[in-house]
């Protein structure tokens, strides 16, 4: 209990009860971020399905946008910019890194961040006029599933940072069983058209770590989010694609 509990007080600002965390259970928390992200998702679609029904859909979508970034805590948001400000400095690596720990956030970032957050108010807005929410239960999960390839298979470079620990966790057994899990899900939820974005996502975040690898030599804490944020947003984006062909 304590695991799932601690990975719950990292990834959302949901209120919890107290509970004696031990340092055993920080490595075990990662197994559950799955959990985690179904459970973002449900909580989205039921924001999404109240405010589309209280309001218009273009507010639903910006509510939810909204409620998303509150319940998350920003967390990956800011890793997402962090690591703009990085990258976009076109700097060595070592500089990049500096950069990307200096609390400040940059001009890269700020259009990092806007550019984000504008495509997925968009993508949340066509999926409410398409009636098609109920797919935002997926897209929290589906990240933050890849999420957990990207900390077992590739070097984290801090050894105190937010990411230390946690690949201890995470054996290759239980990889293989968390996605066959959400691909099982994924076949409820929609049949083949979520069975297509998880691979798609999938193959993106693996280019995505393949070049964090070859960039900084690996990820750091804002690389996670970084990448939880991207992919969500190809999700959405793919979501809609197979929302407007089927309509």
């Amino acid at each position: 209990m304590g695991a799932f509990l601690q990975a719950v007080a990292f990834l959302t600002r949901l209120p919890i009860p107290r509970y004696p965390f031990a340092a055993a259970d920080w490595p075990k928390s990662a197994v559950y971020y799955p959990v985690v992200g179904a459970l973002l998702g449900l909580l989205l679609w039921g924001v999404s399905q109240l405010s589309a029904w209280l309001l218009t859909d273009l507010l639903a979508a910006v509510l939810t946008l909204v409620f998303w970034i509150y319940i998350t805590g920003g967390l990956h948001l800011d890793g997402w910019m962090d690591l703009a400000d990085g990258i976009g400095s076109s700097r060595p690596r070592e500089q990049a890194l500096a950069i990307m720990k200096d609390s400040r956030v940059g001009a890269m970032g700020v259009l990092a961040a806007c550019s984000l957050l504008a495509t997925k108010g968009a993508a949340v807005y066509e999926l409410c006029s398409l009636h098609g929410q109920f797919s935002l239960v997926f897209v929290p999960l589906v990240a933050r599933t890849h999420l957990l390839v990207a900390i077992r298979c590739w070097p984290y470079l801090s050894g105190s940072g937010s990411g230390s620990g946690l690949r201890d966790g995470l054996s290759i057994g239980y990889l293989l069983f968390a996605g066959a899990a959400v691909l099982a899900v994924c076949w409820w939820l929609g049949g083949y058209p979520l069975l297509f974005v998880f691979f798609l996502t999938l193959l993106y975040s693996l280019g995505f770590s393949g070049y964090l690898r070859k960039r900084l030599g690996g990820y750091t804490g804002d690389g996670y989010g970084s990448l939880i944020e991207s992919t969500e947003t190809l999700a959405l984006l793919l979501l809609v694609a197979f929302a407007q062909g089927a309509g």
